[in-house]
């Protein structure tokens, strides 16, 4: 038996490993810099490069390194949140053909109105989350239009729906009316209507 104080020759104990590790301080990384500012946006705070850099303990120099500017992370966090969104939708829709399409495509826009973090930027920064998400050569619309059209090819490809036009086009006039109900209340001053948008969509896709 070892002497109490002494070492134990088989080697440090699971505690010891544990305590160990603790001292172990881990680097941050660019995905905990989107982790950090995707529970900021939730929490319904603006996004302060200065203020995440510091809850990262990371330079500012550091930070814009990582991420390249405010406006792209910006766009990263609402991008990680509507793939998660549409990802969630895809699995619990029970519907096919176009009704499954219309049905994902107003649930998107139910949770985009919902969102904590998505009503709060748009109120305080409504002309830059428009700016941000709707053009496309800030990369966030032309990832949404590829997500709708998927869903368009799985349905056609399965023989449960069958349109007379080009699924890329449809899927951008999809993307564009979810964005013309999401920003309205900025565009022409109405509240955004889910069941309007959804009459469209029916139109669109009937």
């Amino acid at each position: 038996m070892s002497p109490v104080g002494g070492s134990d020759a088989r080697g440090p104990t699971k505690l010891q490993q544990d305590l160990a590790a603790l001292k172990k301080r881990t680097r941050p990384t660019p995905v905990d810099a989107l982790r950090q500012a995707k529970r900021n946006f939730l929490r319904q705070q603006r996004i302060d490069m200065s203020v995440l850099a510091e809850q990262l303990e990371i330079s500012r120099v550091t930070l814009y390194r990582w991420v390249g500017s405010r406006d792209q992370l910006l766009v990263e966090v609402t991008w990680s949140l509507t793939e998660f969104v549409i990802g969630e939708l895809n699995r619990e829709v029970r519907e096919t053909g176009s009704e499954r399409v219309v049905r994902i495509a107003t649930g998107f826009l139910e949770q985009v109105l919902d969102n904590p973090g998505m009503k709060h930027w748009i109120a305080t920064e409504g002309e830059l989350a428009m700016r941000l998400l709707t053009r496309h050569d800030t990369g966030f619309q032309p990832r949404l239009i590829e997500a709708f059209r998927q869903i368009l090819q799985e349905e056609t490809d399965a023989g449960r729906m069958a349109l007379p036009a080009d699924l890329h086009e449809v899927a951008y006039v999809i993307v564009r009316i979810i964005e013309s109900y999401t920003y309205l209340n900025i565009i022409a001053g109405q509240e955004p209507n889910i069941e309007k948008a959804e009459g469209v969509l029916r139109l669109l896709l009937r």
